[in-house]
């Protein structure tokens, strides 16, 4: 139990990695027990990664000579600075500002706000939360399936079909019901026992009701997503696409089967 209270700095840093492990610890116990919180962290350091990702060519290249500090700086003490070094100068604050720079963005709108785009960068995101969780990674296990599917087909407002993947060597681990941009998702957990989590959400779609299969991918997180009759679903994992296909097609397959069989 934390005796401060968790601020927007708390926040901050945790998404930045810049607070003392103690902090640290308190801030995760604050997000598992606050998951629309979590939720919304989780996608901030999403955008922060694929922030860092895409600059992360120009940051790898070498400086070029003409962008030296230290001639910079001999530059700058030169009674007359030309123009070229003034924008080289700026030149490098502004690398410097978009390669570091990703959280201070987080409030700009950088990514899709609806359809199959949006509901992948969800389940990335819930995937970032729940899947690295060794205490409480489902809030209902599988053992109770009957009211996992109970629970998450009352919140979504439509019944949920779990897909069955222990044939090919996921288990599934249970489930909850997590928030999203667009209202209350179901999210399922499946492992292979070695360590290996996948996750499927599953939520109504406001757009893009029927969607074809898609593979989408943000850092090493790999997923599919498609939308069925109003419904849409994105499997993600920590595994490579020509796994998770598969994969995310016998899940489909299940889903269909079910709705043509009710």
């Amino acid at each position: 139990m934390t005796s401060r209270p968790i601020t927007e700095d708390d926040l901050n840093g945790f998404v930045d990695q810049t607070l003392d492990p103690a902090r640290t610890a308190e801030v995760a116990a604050y997000l598992e027990a606050h998951a629309e919180v979590a939720q919304r962290v989780a996608t901030y350091r999403a955008q922060r990664e694929e922030l860092r990702a895409a600059f992360a060519p120009v940051i790898e290249e070498p400086v070029p000579s003409e962008l030296d500090l230290r001639r910079l700086i001999e530059a700058r003490h030169r009674p007359r600075t030309s123009a070229r070094w003034s924008m080289a100068a700026a030149a490098v604050v502004l690398l410097a500002i978009g390669a570091a720079g990703g959280w201070s963005m987080r409030g700009m709108d950088l990514m899709p706000t609806e359809g199959i785009q949006a509901l992948s960068r969800e389940a990335t995101a819930s995937y970032a939360v729940y899947a690295p969780d060794h205490i409480r990674p489902v809030e209902v296990r599988a053992d109770d399936a009957s009211a996992l599917d109970d629970w998450t087909s009352q919140r979504l407002g439509r019944a949920v079909t779990i897909p069955d993947l222990k044939s090919a060597g996921y288990r599934l681990m249970g489930g909850r019901v997590v928030p999203t941009e667009h209202g209350p998702a179901a999210l399922f957990m499946y492992d292979d026992d070695k360590g290996t989590r996948l996750v499927m959400l599953a939520r109504p779609m406001k757009a893009e009701g029927n969607a074809p299969m898609s593979p989408h991918e943000q850092g090493d997180v790999n997923g599919f997503s498609w939308a069925d009759n109003g419904l849409g679903y994105s499997l993600v994992g920590a595994s490579s696409a020509d796994i998770l296909r598969p994969l995310a097609n016998e899940a489909r397959r299940q889903i269909r089967s079910q709705v043509r069989g009710a």
